[in-house]
């Protein structure tokens, strides 16, 4: 009987295609390596013909995205002697740097919007003992304080202004190109901060510079209606949305997402917090998998526009779930007020009674 090499992470998989040396301290906890799961109930209820897939970014160590680039962040700031890292969050990230930082040995300082941050998410980057500083402000301010602190405090930035950032997250185009055999026609993203974007629209043009796969997705982005700076042409001083991952106003990747969109043939588009809840339900509800609400603009915009005909039927459709949805328990719940909830006696026939009631 064979058995398969253990996964050890992302970067030792593609170092070949990473900035790192062989004499490198590789600082990871197994990220990426993501499943790409293959909806089949959503579009029956679309009655297109269109294969929808989903990176299921919410199966990663901290439940999102954000460690595939934090795992090169923290590498190379480890590289260089770096003591601390520093980000400004919206909640992922923090998580993701208080982790890995752990995971090095070195410190970790956050800048949250104070009261406007998912409880999951909080939670994370107390128990992984980062320092949590919780600002009067937005994401955005607590951006331009973290570029400021960082030009007098011996402390590396692990945003995704970080170069490395986007290198580690590059990764999961590599591996949708591996699950299929070839790029999607299109692949749709939540954008808040705009790096991921970026980041897969690299990746799927060094594999097709490489030869690796003959085609490039459109690239796909879909923002929030209160956070929507793409579709304003400007930045959003004071934006909001429910879904907090991209509850962001002024992008650090904009040039960079922008010239994706253009680059690619695809385009930007907005979604009502309404609609963002709905997808993130029914993906749930008919496909058995839960993301954060931020992550369901990807689907939400996706539906909408296969539905309108601008997502071609015939089509191959990659959705990145960015967030696992127990990041934000409590949206959820809020969701479900309407189910019920009985309390019954631990006796058979009233379990019995129960289910056929709910049967009929």
């Amino acid at each position: 009987m064979g058995f398969r090499a253990r996964y050890t992470g992302l970067i030792e998989k593609y170092r070949d295609r990473l900035p790192v040396h062989d004499d490198t301290r590789i600082i990871s906890l197994g990220e990426g390596n993501t499943p790409l799961v293959k909806l089949h109930n959503l579009p029956n209820l679309l009655q297109k013909d269109v294969d929808i897939y989903v990176k299921y970014e919410g199966s990663n160590p901290t439940g999102s995205f954000k460690d595939r680039g934090m795992t090169m962040a923290v590498t190379k700031a480890v590289e260089v002697g770096s003591q601390a890292i520093i980000c400004a969050s919206t909640g992922n990230t923090s998580a993701a740097a208080a982790a890995y930082a752990a995971r090095a040995g070195i410190r970790a300082f956050v800048l949250i919007p104070e009261g406007k941050i998912a409880l999951g998410k909080l939670a994370q980057a107390f128990m992984y003992g980062a320092t949590v500083l919780q600002i009067r402000g937005n994401f955005d301010q607590g951006m331009s304080l973290v570029k400021k602190v960082a030009e007098t405090a011996p402390v590396t930035i692990v945003n995704s202004i970080n170069p490395y950032r986007l290198q580690g997250q590059k990764t999961a185009s590599f591996e949708v190109v591996e699950a299929l055999g070839f790029a999607p026609d299109y692949h749709c993203l939540p954008v808040g901060n705009a790096g991921n974007i970026s980041a897969y629209w690299m990746g799927y043009c060094e594999y097709y510079k490489d030869g690796v796969t003959n085609n490039k997705p459109k690239m796909l982005g879909y923002q929030a209606e209160g956070a929507a700076p793409f579709l304003q042409g400007a930045p959003v001083d004071y934006p909001e949305t429910v879904a907090t991952a991209i509850r962001i106003g002024n992008p650090q990747s904009w040039n960079k997402a922008l010239a994706a969109q253009q680059e690619s043939g695809g385009w930007f588009d907005k979604l009502s917090d309404e609609k963002i809840l709905e997808a993130q339900k029914m993906l749930a509800q008919h496909e058995g998998i839960f993301c954060e609400p931020a992550s369901a603009a990807s689907v939400g915009g996706a539906m909408r526009d296969i539905c309108s005909g601008k997502i071609l039927e015939g089509s191959r459709v990659v959705c990145t779930l960015t967030g696992n949805g127990l990041k934000d328990p409590d949206t959820a719940i809020a969701q479900c007020h309407s189910v019920k909830q009985v309390a019954i006696a631990a006796e058979l026939p009233a379990v019995e009674k129960a289910i056929l009631d709910y049967m009929k």
